[in-house]
């Protein structure tokens, strides 16, 4: 009987590691486990550059993360696929400009995921003096909501896109806007 239970548990714990390495590869890539999304949100990090208008590199004691922010995509500079998106340019100068030389805190959505397909951080990104990074590059007409995926801070960031809409700022004043499949909007 003993065998027997010892079989079944090896068993189970060698599909229990087959799953993980399925759903989660990327713990197996590294040789360690990533930490949960509020363990790495504590402190101040520097950034070290701005991607996009909406992705930055931070280095977070030691350890350089790209980070995605969540609820807002600018016009594509980047993409592979893709030519540079009206007002993409702006965006990421506006970004690069309104975050400068500051130090930024890193926050998770516990209603969102850790990373994103890209493996990047999903993070809402704060100056010391509390502006939400995310927030004001859509306030300001240099983003939209992105509300492909939950957040908490979902209704806010679309009325802060109808306003900047409204108002006719930064991208609303100058570029075509056209709605993707997903219900996406990009400028065009």
């Amino acid at each position: 009987m003993k065998r027997r239970e010892k079989r079944l548990i090896i068993g189970l714990i060698v599909a229990i590691i087959s799953l993980l390495a399925l759903y989660r590869p990327q713990w197996f890539e590294g040789g360690s486990v990533p930490k949960p999304a509020q363990s790495i949100q504590a402190g101040l990090y520097s950034v070290n550059k701005v991607d996009d208008g909406d992705t930055i590199t931070v280095d977070m004691d030691g350890v350089v993360e790209k980070v995605r922010m969540i609820g807002v995509d600018t016009p594509e500079t980047q993409h592979p696929s893709r030519p540079v998106e009206c007002f993409g340019l702006a965006a990421s100068a506006y970004t690069k400009k309104l975050i400068g030389t500051n130090a930024v805190r890193l926050e998770a959505d516990p209603t969102n995921m850790n990373r994103d397909r890209y493996d990047r951080l999903l993070r809402y990104v704060y100056l010391p003096d509390g502006t939400l990074v995310n927030a004001r590059i859509i306030q300001d007409g240099y983003g939209f909501a992105y509300t492909y995926f939950p957040f908490e801070k979902l209704d806010q960031f679309r009325g802060y896109e109808q306003t900047a809409r409204s108002n006719n700022l930064g991208l609303w004043a100058t570029c075509p806007v056209t709605t993707g499949k997903n219900g996406q909007q990009h400028s065009q």
